[in-house]
């Protein structure tokens, strides 16, 4: 098939056309996709807090413990600031994070 200059130019200028559609076409629904993605993300938290807010509990219950906590440790005859110290220290030489340890009492024991 033979083609004149023109039309040469004519079927690469459409060509070109065609792909930069198509590439257009494409960002668009990027950005939608990444729209609809945020919605989700800025919802679920909010969704999240709803669901997760605690009913009114009695007076005389206890409040849940924070995310990571092992519960209340008993210090007989030490002081707070040298039991901190000592979980410290335990979970440096374990080397694990200190709110996977539990610590049930600690006492200064003298000799």
């Amino acid at each position: 098939m033979n083609m004149n200059a023109g039309s040469a130019l004519i079927y690469s200028v459409l060509g070109m056309l065609v792909v930069f559609f198509a590439l257009i076409l494409l960002m668009v629904c990027i950005k939608v996709l990444i729209a609809v993605t945020d919605r989700k993300k800025k919802a679920e938290p909010a969704l999240a807090a709803a669901a997760d807010a605690p009913a009114p509990a009695a007076p005389a219950a206890k409040a849940p413990e924070a995310k990571g906590t092992a519960g209340d440790v008993k210090l007989y005859d030490t002081d707070p600031k040298d039991a901190a110290m000592v979980m410290a220290i335990v979970a440096d030489t374990l080397g694990k994070p200190l709110n996977e340890l539990r610590f049930k009492s600690i006492k200064e024991v003298e000799e």
